[in-house]
């Protein structure tokens, strides 16, 4: 089959929907399938090489051109050398890392207008998304990762006539992020958006039911991500509990070093903090802060920081750690990097909330503690240091439930039962 998959960029380092897609493409090559990765508004950063051929694929509907095709004529008329030059990887990924012009408060009309698409005024926008697909090879179908790209759904199946399909992930803390009255009508649109898709397909249970009950959408396929499991294994450990994503409030990193303050009360534990991931627009500040923490409690030097790793440093960070935790204090949807640890037999402390108690508790390679609560999340991390042995078989529990259910293989053969399903039709 021929599989084409519109991924919108965001421009961090460390994004677990576009490191999804990825592996989605990989998975599907695998299996015998013609599939590609189309970058959207901005170019896919991955902390893993692309293929040549991915590589050499244009971003379409890139954010400088989205914007300023909308707002001023003149730039609906331009050639395509000027579009080109917008287009640019260096000039969007610089783009991307000014805050305040994607941040989603400033982006509540642009957001609408990419879901009311057929009546907006980037019209050549989508032209040269369709000739490019025609020219590629007319997919038989089309994924599209991400709800907010399905202002596109109606366009592409009345141009190009294949099925498209749509995943959810992580919509609803953009979209309530944005002012009113752009919040309302995002969700509104969204709603008659992906009721046009061909099938819906969201992660977990939970985040199905949530979109479920805010969007008044139907039956959802349910197909948790998965990781390629090449390299990642259990390591030797050390004395460190480590957090792996976003470092931003959202994710929950605050709770994390105020747990670690905590459990370092106790002047006979010698634990250590690992922190890594990625940084986005004003998170800088946010850390100053937690360092400030840290150094008032005189642990500054008990916790090490990377950003922006690689795909090799990210599983010798994850190999090395005892206990791993990221504890997001918003609706998480999945969090790849809790299956990532996992894969590196790392047992896990994490929220009894959002996703996680489906992960966590059928794998029983951790335990869930109240969410938002520092020191819950210490006393947990104190269960498990004082038992090794109830570490050591969470570890082994954690690894053989990726194995089973949770890598690239399962993933994609999921999302070509699906694919096959709807073509079809």
């Amino acid at each position: 089959m021929k599989i084409t998959i519109l991924t919108a960029g965001t421009g961090s380092y460390y994004c677990g929907a576009c490191m999804r897609d990825n592996a989605l493409v990989k998975g599907l090559r695998a299996r015998g399938h013609d599939a590609h990765l189309v970058p959207m508004y901005l170019p896919l950063q991955l902390d893993e090489e692309k293929t040549p051929s991915d590589r050499e694929t244009p971003v379409f509907f890139g954010g400088i051109n989205v914007y300023l095709q909308q707002k001023y004529r003149l730039f609906r008329w331009l050639p395509a050398w000027v579009d080109r030059l917008f287009n640019g990887r260096g000039i969007l990924r610089a783009v991307a890392k000014r805050s305040h012009l994607t941040d989603a408060a400033e982006q509540g009309e642009m957001t609408y207008v990419m879901l009311k698409l057929e009546e907006s005024h980037l019209g050549k926008e989508i032209d040269k998304l369709e000739e490019w697909l025609e020219r590629d090879g007319k997919p038989d179908v089309i994924l599209l990762s991400n709800a907010l790209l399905s202002g596109m759904t109606g366009e592409l199946k009345e141009r190009l006539g294949a099925p498209v399909v749509c995943a959810f992930q992580g919509e609803d803390i953009f979209l309530n992020g944005l002012p009113e009255p752009w919040k309302t009508r995002c969700w509104e649109e969204m709603g008659r958006c992906v009721a046009q898709s061909d099938a819906l397909v969201s992660a977990s249970d939970f985040y199905a039911g949530m979109m479920r009950e805010r969007l008044g959408c139907g039956e959802m396929e349910i197909i948790p991500n998965g990781v390629d499991l090449k390299g990642y294994e259990e390591g030797e450990t050390e004395d460190v509990i480590g957090y792996f994503a976003r470092m931003s409030e959202d994710k929950g990193l605050g709770v994390f070093v105020r747990a670690f303050i905590e459990l370092r009360k106790d002047s006979e534990v010698v634990t250590r903090l690992a922190i890594a991931g990625t940084l986005g627009g004003g998170d800088e500040e946010f850390i100053e802060e937690l360092k400030q923490e840290l150094a008032e409690a005189g642990l500054e030097g008990e916790v090490s920081w990377q950003s922006d790793v690689s795909r090799e440093e990210k599983v010798a960070f994850l190999k090395r750690l005892r206990i791993f935790s990221v504890p997001a204090i918003y609706q998480e949807g999945f969090g790849l990097y809790l299956v990532e640890a996992m894969a590196c037999g790392v047992p896990v402390v994490m929220p009894r909330a959002s996703a996680f108690p489906e992960i966590v508790e059928p794998a029983g390679c951790g335990i869930l503690v109240e969410p938002n609560d520092p020191l819950a999340l210490a006393a947990g991390w104190r269960e498990l240091l004082d038992d090794e042995e109830r570490r050591s078989e969470m570890e082994e529990k954690g690894r053989r439930a990726v194995e089973d259910r949770y890598h690239v293989g399962a993933m994609s053969e999921s999302y070509e039962q699906l694919f096959r399903k709807v073509a079809g039709k």
